[in-house]
């Protein structure tokens, strides 16, 4: 099965080697998303709610640029620093899904890179 790498200026270049996603057949498999400004590549100023906005917007120019959309997620996985925000961050999840949801975990880690304190990677099957 041959790969497509999916590309948009829409949400931040990976900062490693990686892609922003990739497309295997109908399944599209998120890279972790932090709160980044796609313009800057900067780490956006706010709280645990603005950070987790950032994520979903940058999620949602990721989808779109595969041909889907938010609705389309099956799976999402949240990283968070602190096990505390996980209402906030539903709220703000809330906010960019409806029913029926996608499955998700929450975990907390110690550190998230550029210190962010949330990061979203997800999984689309796209129709």
């Amino acid at each position: 099965m041959s790969r497509q790498i999916i590309a948009t200026a829409q949400a931040p270049a990976a900062i490693g080697p990686y892609s922003q996603a990739v497309r295997a057949g109908n399944t599209v498999y998120f890279s972790g998303q932090i709160p980044l400004d796609p313009a800057t590549g900067a780490l956006i100023e706010g709280d645990i709610a603005a950070q987790a906005r950032r994520v979903f917007d940058n999620l949602k120019a990721v989808a779109e640029a595969a041909g889907g959309s938010l609705a389309q997620i099956v799976r999402a996985g949240i990283y968070v620093t602190d096990l505390a925000h996980f209402a906030t961050v539903n709220t703000v999840m809330a906010e960019y899904f409806q029913a029926p949801y996608p499955a998700r975990s929450t975990i907390e880690v110690s550190a998230l890179p550029k210190g962010a304190q949330v990061e979203v990677d997800a999984v689309m099957v796209l129709d």
